[in-house]
């Protein structure tokens, strides 16, 4: 069978989505670094000594600061473009890296973090977005999975450039990482001018014949667009950023809300930022005392990670999210229960063999997490909402995880220094619990439309339970009763499994909306 004449090696959507991916690779290369460069004693040198509090405030404020623009770059990705909003992102994330690059005190270092967490918080839920909107559904598990591959070669890269620069006697050792991260926030800003904006956005904007020119450019297949959004009508009511946030929590979208939330903000919670952050200390603690020994270690398991996600993102299309997530969360667990009960035994020491138990668990969970929940929450989470709150949903959940980010990295360092073993306890508890939750209420989404994921929701027994469970505080949606007359206006919840109708159940209807938030939609 002749394979499809593309003007370049690959479909341009993959070209677009690789390129957009880039901010994949600022947020894991931030990551990988961060922990190495104030471990440095050449960063010791230039700021002071930094106490477990004054350590977990340094390294967390970039997700303090990313935590509320990424709950509003949604509305904005919805009233002005993904491609419009990733940019200026891109930029405040390189001022921020330039900031911390050129920094004398630990006030100017900490600020620079800060100016970066804002552009992250911008640009990074969108990236999500983007490749969701622009993936044809064979590849959409791939593609939407490719900035968390990126990541986690950007967690690779930081490690070892510290590692690489460690034994330089002046204080570039610490320096060069920033003028790296300058140099991929200029890349990815200008990537973003090469690139079209998402077709369904501008469908959703009534912008049908620019729709057309996009997809063409990305080498969309055009049947498979006419059979899933082409032919829809559906546009983006005019929202302000409250009535946005609100809507998400209205009847009809509140539980996919609350899912999207859910596993964004557990995800992080496992201890994953523990791991990549904390790295050298968590493996001088198990008994690798040399210093160049636990940078080589944290390096070896960035290798590992990395390794690791190249069939999980390729093969993210093969096998279904609930599979990944509940496999993934057990081993999570356990890994984290295993290191919690041998420091609570106390046979953790510099010698012996319980220290390699616990160094392999450190691997093996780094490894699990890139293989199943690192690929599939950013993932499910961005193909569960429908289009006209999919930016707006994706970038709140992206703004609790960068909260729970910002309590794992501030709370790690204190909780190690006070106990060896509560930490691992807690982040093993929490993974869990995360598991229990999703057998019981997430839906498969593999193999299905954007249009009509919604079915998914209806299928398994046990979600449609969560709006009993939420009714008593009022916050659970109307029972699904047999079908009857419906008025004009009046949400229709899906019964069939056609996607014509699949579409027409994700409309925004008045209904739908609070009466307060009740607009004109300007068609």
């Amino acid at each position: 069978m002749a394979s499809p004449d593309y003007p370049y090696f690959a479909p341009r959507y993959v070209m677009a989505s690789t390129a957009i991916s880039i901010g994949g690779i600022l947020n894991g290369y931030d990551t990988g670094s961060i922990g190495a460069i104030t471990h440095m004693p050449q960063f010791t040198k230039s700021v002071g000594e930094l106490s477990a509090s004054m350590l977990g405030i340094t390294v967390s404020m970039i997700m303090l600061t990313g935590t509320i623009p990424s709950v509003f770059a949604g509305h904005f990705a919805d009233k002005y473009g993904r491609i419009n909003v990733i940019i200026p992102g891109a930029l405040l994330f390189g001022v921020g890296a330039l900031v911390q690059g050129t920094s004398h005190s630990i006030g100017q270092f900490i600020a620079g973090r800060a100016i970066a967490g804002f552009g992250q918080g911008v640009f990074l839920s969108n990236i999500n977005v983007y490749i969701c909107e622009i993936a044809p559904l064979r590849y959409r598990g791939t593609l939407v999975g490719l900035p968390q591959f990126m990541a986690t070669a950007g967690v690779c890269a930081g490690y070892f450039t510290c590692y690489g620069t460690i034994n330089i006697d002046s204080d570039f050792a610490w320096r060069l990482p920033y003028i790296v991260q300058c140099a991929f926030a200029a890349i990815l800003a200008w990537a973003c001018l090469l690139v079209p904006d998402s077709p369904r956005w501008l469908m959703l904007k009534g912008r049908q014949a620019e729709a057309r020119r996009a997809l063409e450019r990305l080498d969309f297949n055009m049947v498979e667009a006419e059979r899933d959004f082409l032919t829809s009508t559906e546009q983006t009511p005019s929202l302000s950023p409250w009535q946005s946030f609100m809507l998400l929590f209205g009847r009809g979208y509140r539980a996919r809300t609350i899912l999207a939330l859910f596993i964004l903000g557990m995800v992080q919670l496992s201890g994953i930022d523990a791991i990549t952050y904390y790295a050298p200390i968590l493996f001088e603690q198990a008994g690798l005392s040399s210093e160049n020994v636990s940078f080589l270690a944290s390096g070896l398991s960035s290798i590992l990670m990395l390794a690791i996600s190249i069939p999980a993102f390729l093969l993210a299309d093969k096998w279904g999210r609930r599979t990944s997530a509940i496999s993934g969360g057990l081993m999570l667990a356990s890994c984290m229960f295993l290191m919690g009960t041998l420091y609570a035994a106390g046979v953790v020491h510099s010698y012996g063999v319980a220290r390699w138990f616990v160094i392999i668990a450190v691997f093996v969970f780094g490894l699990t997490y890139c293989a199943t929940w690192g690929i599939v929450g950013k993932t499910y989470a961005s193909e569960i909402q429908p289009g006209h709150t999919r930016a707006a949903a994706n970038c709140v959940a992206m703004g609790l995880c960068f909260g729970t980010n910002f309590l794992v990295a501030i709370l790690t360092p204190i909780l190690l220094e006070a106990s060896a073993f509560g930490a691992y306890f807690l982040f093993g508890g929490l993974a869990l619990g995360t598991v229990i939750v999703l057998a019981a209420y997430m839906p498969e989404t593999r193999g299905r439309s954007l249009e009509s994921i919604q079915e998914a929701f209806h299928r398994p027994t046990a979600f449609s339970s969560l709006t009993q469970l939420l009714r008593p505080v009022g916050l659970g949606t109307t029972r699904r009763r047999a079908p009857a007359p419906v008025t004009a206006g009046e949400e229709v919840e899906m019964e069939s499994h056609d996607e014509t109708e699949a579409v027409a159940a994700s409309a925004v209807s008045v209904e739908t909306v609070p009466r307060s938030l009740r607009m004109e939609v300007a068609v």
